[in-house]
């Protein structure tokens, strides 16, 4: 493992641009962490590879299939036109921001349009979505709502006065509390079969698993060590059994979702989930790791516009 790989505040602004001071040096530094043994064909895995064909964008050839292909090819980057150090910038700039960057920003920062902005981040978020170990030992549990008020709404378009959660989407979250790692969806519902699959596709059985009083959570008793405390009587910590740890994540992805975003669609909204877990659980890594994972997980992530639109 990278004796740096901890060290949180390794890599500063001033840093990331002697690091890519142009597009030739950002390609290299994504080749190297694409193809550490070498470039090799992403259609057919060949090592046979013609170097500088007569191409205007590709720069290599697979001499096996045929193919040309550079290092955006079949990633997150595929068919993009910004540059290499646009992209490595990019990949800093939402790494290091705890609430967020809007698409807005960023393209301003960047120089490239708020269009161009908002696909490039989406195709970020997209590297965050990865498999995790059932989480063990002491797990917090609770979900939370995402949406516009009713009565913020015109009287036509509200689903029932008041307060409450109507007409929000719930995102269900799970925190490991050793090691502050987390897990989170959105759900159409939150029903007991629900949430009790969620539990059970994130956490070791057997765990102990500590949640409020929700009445969705009654059956995970059965398998888990079920703790519960009572919001709706006033109380929020009993012991060891609460779930601030998973509500402090909630504070935080609010933040970004009121404060810096505004509005998070329903269709996207996974895609932001995905973008918040994944901060919080790089946390303890140095930025210059960071951004070395990230490169690496483009591989195999395209998302196209039409996709995200269509």
């Amino acid at each position: 493992m990278d004796t740096g790989e901890f060290e949180t505040n390794d890599l500063t602004l001033l840093d990331l641009f002697r690091k890519f001071p142009n597009d030739a040096a950002a390609e290299k530094w994504f080749e190297k962490k694409r193809w550490p043994n070498g470039i090799c064909c992403p259609k057919c895995n060949s090592d046979n590879i013609q170097v500088g064909p007569k191409h205007p964008d590709m720069p290599y050839r697979c001499r096996t299939c045929r193919k040309f292909f550079s290092v955006k090819t079949d990633t997150a980057m595929h068919s993009s036109k910004l540059g290499y150090q646009t992209w490595a910038v990019a990949i800093f700039l939402i790494m290091t921001r705890p609430k967020g960057y809007s698409s807005v920003q960023l393209g301003k920062d960047l120089g490239i349009s708020q269009k161009s902005a908002w696909h490039l981040a989406h195709r970020l978020r997209q590297t965050w979505d990865y498999q995790h170990d059932k989480m063990v030992g002491e797990v917090e549990v609770d979900e939370a709502y995402f949406g516009g008020k009713e009565r913020n709404k015109h009287s036509r378009k509200k689903l029932r006065s008041g307060r409450g959660a109507v007409g929000k989407i719930p995102v269900v979250g799970a925190r490991e509390r050793w090691s502050g790692d987390v897990v989170a969806a959105p759900v159409e519902r939150t029903d007991i079969e629900t949430l009790t699959d969620f539990v059970e596709d994130n956490v070791e059985i057997g765990a102990k698993v500590y949640t409020d009083e929700y009445r969705s959570y009654n059956d995970l008793g059965w398998d888990y060590d079920h703790r519960q405390v009572a919001h709706k009587r006033g109380e929020y910590v009993n012991g060891d059994i609460h779930t601030n740890g998973i509500e402090s994540f909630w504070a935080l992805l609010k933040r970004g979702y009121y404060g810096t975003y505004h509005w998070m669609s329903k269709k996207h909204l996974h895609r932001y989930v995905n973008e918040f877990t994944g901060r919080q659980n790089s946390r303890h890594l140095s930025i210059t790791y960071q951004m070395e994972r990230m490169a690496r997980r483009m591989d195999g992530e395209r998302l196209t516009y039409l996709d995200l639109t269509g």
